[in-house]
Order: C-alpha cells, then structure tokens, then sequence
C-alpha cells in the first residue's frame, strides 16, 4: 500500500484512547493506523510530539453583516473567512462553524446564499454554517427554514437578548417547533433581555457608563433565569438545546438540573470566561472595551465553577466566540472613544488562542486529561453539529485534519504573534505550555514552521448530518 503521507512516531490522542503509533494518509483521508507503517512519498517524524485531531470551533463570528438597530451601529468586523481561518489554522482548528444571520424583513434562503458568497474562495480551512433566526415568519418556518436545514444546515440559533435579534417565548417555541419536525439542534444566548435594559438605564441615568458597568448591567442572574427558561421552552418543545457561552457555576447548575429531569440539554463554555474576570472591563482610557462580551466575564468563583463543569462532565464543548472586533473608530470605538459601554461592539477575538490556552490551562495543570481535550475541542462539537466522524477524530476513513504538537513549547501570548486582523488579544502577555506546530487539512499541510502553506479558497463547505443529540435516544415533546 502507498501513502501520500505518513506520520510517523507521534502519540496519538482521540476522544477515547492515547496511543502511540503511525498514520497513513492517501487522497486526504485517513488509511492506516499501525505501529510501523513504511514508505510514504512524504513523512514527518513526529516523535516526541502529539498527534491530535485537528481542532473544531463551533462558535465564531466572520464577515457577519451586523443587524441594523444594534447599539453599536456600524462597526465592522475586522476578520472575514480569509484571515479568520488562517487564524484558526495557525491555533491548530481545521474546521471553523460561524453563523449566518438573517435580519429582520430579510429572507433566510437570501441570508444563507449572501453567506455562502462571502465564504466562497476564501477559507483555508472546512467551514459550515450555523443559521442564526430572528425574524421567524410563517414563510421562514414554514417553507425556508425546512428547506435549508434538508440541504445541510441542521443547527440553528436565536437569541433572547439584543434588540434586533431577541425573539419572544412564543417565537422562541414556534422555531424549536420546526427544529423539531426537521431534526435540527438548537443553539440559544441565554440572557434576560428586559433586565439588562431595566439595569442599563439605571446605570446611565447615574452616569455610570464606562466598559466596567457593561458587566454590572448584565449578571449572572440574567444568564440564570434565562438557561432556566430555554431549557423549560425547549422541553415543551422537545428539542436538544445548546446554551452557548455560559459563564458562571448558576446557569451550570440550571443545566445540571434539567439533565437529572432528563433533558438533552448541552453546555457550552470559552477562553474568557476562564481567564478573564470583570476587574479586566475596569480599565481606564475605554481600554476595558476590550474585554467586553455578553455575557461578560465574572469573578474567579466563576472561574473555578466552570473548571469543575468541564472536569465533571457538565460542559460539553469549548469554543472561542470569536468576534472580531478592532480597538478603533471602525470597531469597539464607532460610537466614539468615550461611549456608553451600551454603544460598544460585543465581542473578542480568539481563534487562534483557544486550543494552546486549554491545552496549557487544562491538560498541562493536570485539570484535564488529553482525551477529554480532543473531545471537548474537536470531537464533541463534530458529533453534536453532524459532522462526525468525518471530522473531529482520528479514525481510519476520517478526513486527514491532524494536528502536529510540541506539548512542551512555551509561548507568550502578543497580538503581534498572532494572524488575525483584530489589533489586540485579550490574553496579551499569558505564557502557555503546548503549541501547535505542524497543521494538516484533508492531507494537505497548511501550517508548517510557523508559515502558511496552503492558498485560501482550498476550504470546503460541509453539509451537517443529524446531530448526535438526536440520534441518543427518543427526545418527548409536550404535546
């Protein structure tokens, strides 16, 4: 047998097993897995290394068109599908899933063909789209929203919060509804609309306006009450939900519970809400701004919460939310460099930091083992968004998308060391153990000795299968 590739002498690391042994590719698939495999028109020793599945981030946002009525009017991403991926690729992630958007009074078919446009050409990586819904029109539920999840986009998010895209419980229901009919999985951002703006004005009223009062505005009460009442509407409903980007041990234990009633219900968690705290919003010269997400980061409690949601099984994926944002006139700063953190663009950038940050914080401080590292950053988000086992495992038949590791690498963490388009990193200045060093897609080596081998456009969409979600078990709806 020949192979186009071999990699020899790593230890191999899945979701379930760490072994040491030989890869061999052909045709951008992998076809041998063997303690010693010969030939190979090109090897690559990898001794000494790990040898891991490439890296899967379901949550990032890339040349996504902001919904008009936004309090940030007019700010731009800084990242499209070209640089966002190259960014990922560099941080070891070879399949990126952002969202495609549709806004109000706009056609959901039109949003999804205006995605795939700006997609096209562009990736350095395999992309698929997750379908943001905020306007759910009987059109859209009835005749687009079925049509587009038939042809390969089975994961579907709403919003509770932001003004121009929180839909109401009863649209909330009437989408879940259809996710139902369909097999779709949901994914939701839990945060109580009314009192965040109940709590915003009252802060501006008292002039309390600067990036630290963006947390104040927004506790974790909120993000409580509202996993609380996801989780009760997608149990009327009888869909598995996704709460995106949760914060803090509060909505944890909201999930922990609908689980024991016997909900499928899956926990979602990012870098930030691990390293960053408020005191980083509570900088002078709005260059708190730069911390600034929703939900925002909390306190250390909350830290050690989710740490011990991710070592017991609790949170199921990790993400980056990557919301590429510049510190500037055409990002964070559009509404002035002395804004009402209500006026400032939410969001932080970190494609590229997230597997070394929870390889370092996770598996080198012992917190977690390598192969609930895979599972957590590549295998569980294939399987939940359809996926798998094309991507998200080493496996013979999977897709080559391997990540090449020197786990003893110490890097620090600068924005000038990093490929994105955003002019700063929230983790300036944090030192990690482990780093990816050689990133392979499909069989093709698009990262080698820190330089880009591969031309963006070589990525390929992904149509999503059903989610794992539904294929466990019988999921009862109330009616």
């Amino acid at each position: 047998m020949t192979f186009d590739l071999v990699i020899r002498g790593g230890t191999i690391a899945t979701a379930s097993d760490v072994t040491k042994a030989d890869l061999g590719i052909r045709e951008g698939r992998i076809v041998a897995i063997a303690d010693r495999i010969a030939g190979g028109e090109r090897v690559i020793d990898a001794t000494g290394r790990l040898v891991l599945p490439g890296g899967i981030d379901a949550h990032c946002h890339l040349d996504q068109p902001q919904a008009p009525g936004l309090a940030a009017k007019g700010a731009k991403m800084a990242d499209g599908f070209c640089s966002g991926s190259i960014s990922a690729a560099f941080g070891g992630t070879t399949t990126i899933v952002p969202f495609c958007v549709q806004h109000r009074g706009e056609s959901l078919t039109a949003a999804v063909a205006d995605y795939h446009r700006r997609a096209d050409g562009q990736s350095v990586t395999d992309y698929a789209f997750h379908l943001i819904v905020s306007d759910p029109t009987p059109a859209v539920l009835g005749q687009e929203l079925p049509a587009l999840i038939r042809r390969g986009h089975t994961s579907i998010k709403v919003y509770m919060t932001y003004d121009a895209m929180q839909l109401s419980d009863r649209q909330i229901l009437d989408v879940f509804e259809t996710a139902r009919a369909e097999k779709a999985v949901m994914l939701i951002h839990a945060e109580n609309h009314e009192i965040i703006g109940w709590l915003a004005d009252r802060l501006e009223q008292q002039g309390k306006t600067r990036p630290a009062f963006h947390a104040t505005s927004r506790p974790l009460a909120v993000e409580r009450e509202a996993t609380h009442r996801a989780v009760t509407l997608a149990e009327i409903a009888g869909v598995p939900l996704v709460i995106v980007h949760v914060s803090g041990g509060e909505p944890l234990e909201e999930i922990r519970r609908a689980r024991a009633r016997g909900h499928v219900v899956i926990a979602e968690t990012c870098p930030q809400y691990l390293l960053l705290t408020e005191a980083d919003l509570d900088m002078p010269d709005m260059l708190g701004a730069k911390a600034m997400c929703s939900p925002p980061p909390r306190d250390t409690a909350a830290q050690a919460a989710l740490w011990r949601g991710i070592e017991d099984g609790t949170i199921d994926i990790f993400n980056s939310d990557h919301a590429p944002y510049r510190f500037d006139a055409e990002g964070k700063l559009k509404a002035g460099p002395d804004a009402s953190f209500r006026a400032v663009a939410n969001g932080i950038p970190g494609l590229e930091t997230r597997l070394p940050i929870l390889f370092s914080e996770g598996v080198v401080k012992g917190r977690i083992d390598l192969s609930r590292f895979v599972a957590l950053t590549a295998t569980n988000n294939a399987k939940l968004y359809g996926l798998h086992p094309r991507k998200g495992t080493i496996a013979v038949g999977a897709d080559a998308d391997i990540a090449i590791w020197d786990p003893e690498k110490r890097v620090t963490i600068t924005n000038d060391l990093l490929h994105h388009n955003v002019d700063y990193t929230p983790f300036e200045g944090l030192e990690v153990q482990g780093w990816p060093e050689t990133v392979i897609s499909r069989g093709e080596v698009i990262i080698e000795n820190q330089e880009l081998k591969a031309r963006p456009g070589r990525g390929q969409f992904l149509e999503q299968q059903t989610s794992s979600a539904w294929r466990t078990r019988e999921i009862n709806a109330w009616i």
